[in-house]
């Protein structure tokens, strides 16, 4: 599905696109991602839902204006504003990496209301982070000055980290793509910089508040966030089921691509 719309939002562009009929389905990327990971998912459902996909402010198609903010609270309330442009009430919403710290902060904090809730290898609880965050958070304004061939180089051996199979080449070049432009390489390092940890702890404390159906998927094999943090995260919602994807990493769309289309199948005919 390509974004074609654009929805404005305090100074931010926020590109989106839709199709399809039937009952609204929402999905959320995470970080370094875009909407691309799920655009094969949101493709495959236009013949039975309303399909929207969309890229958080500051990743993919949407500005990467340096002066706006990209952590966790600002992103939620961007999704809660953007649901409220497209006049969604109680959307399906499936969503994946800082996605899910994106969908429940919009729901805990920002008043969102969805019908069921889908998370998949998300950020939404600590511990999370990684040895690299550390650092780049520790040299906020250094990486984003690098040669763009050592930019990309990083980039590379980022991303391919996140997937237990491989990505094939033509995959990789989606993912790395929307970080290797002029605005694209500092984007990159800023939303890292601006990853914030307490965010994940108020959602902790407020998970058993959740008033909606949320269930939670994982791969046996991510490395990026382990499958501990998925049982807890699971443990802490009223009634949340939880299911392991095996020879799956973080990016399960790749990994699993049958298995997790199943389980997604399942889960919005359950809904």
């Amino acid at each position: 599905m390509r974004l074609t719309d654009e929805f404005e939002w305090q100074g931010r562009r926020i590109a989106y696109g839709r199709a399809g009929s039937g009952p609204d389905l929402v999905f959320c990327h995470g970080t370094p991602w875009s909407s691309v990971v799920w655009s094969r998912y949101a493709d495959a459902l236009t013949d039975e839902f309303t399909v929207h996909l969309w890229d958080l402010p500051g990743y993919g198609r949407s500005s990467k204006d340096p002066d706006h903010a990209v952590d966790f609270a600002t992103q939620a309330r961007g999704f809660a504003a953007l649901l409220d442009h497209w006049g969604l009430d109680r959307p399906l919403v499936i969503a994946h990496d800082f996605g899910g710290a994106v969908s429940l902060g919009a729901a805990l904090f920002e008043q969102a209301r969805y019908a069921a809730l889908l998370l998949v290898d998300v950020v939404a609880i600590p511990p999370s982070g990684s040895p690299f965050f550390k650092f780049v958070q520790d040299h906020p304004t250094v990486l984003d000055q690098l040669p763009p061939y050592i930019h990309a180089a990083i980039l590379d051996a980022y991303i391919r980290g996140a997937s237990h199979r491989g990505l094939r080449e033509d995959e990789l070049a989606a993912l790395v793509e929307p970080w290797t432009t002029d605005q694209g390489q500092p984007a990159f390092y800023r939303q890292i910089a601006q990853y914030d940890e307490t965010y994940l702890a108020k959602i902790e404390e407020r998970l058993p508040e959740l008033e909606l159906p949320a269930d939670v998927i994982w791969g046996a094999d991510d490395t990026w966030i382990p499958t501990t943090t998925g049982r807890r995260l699971a443990g802490l919602i009223t009634d949340a089921t939880y299911t392991e994807v095996p020879e799956a990493g973080h990016l399960i769309q790749y990994d699993a691509p049958v298995e997790l289309s199943n389980l997604v199948r399942d889960w919005l005919a359950k809904h």
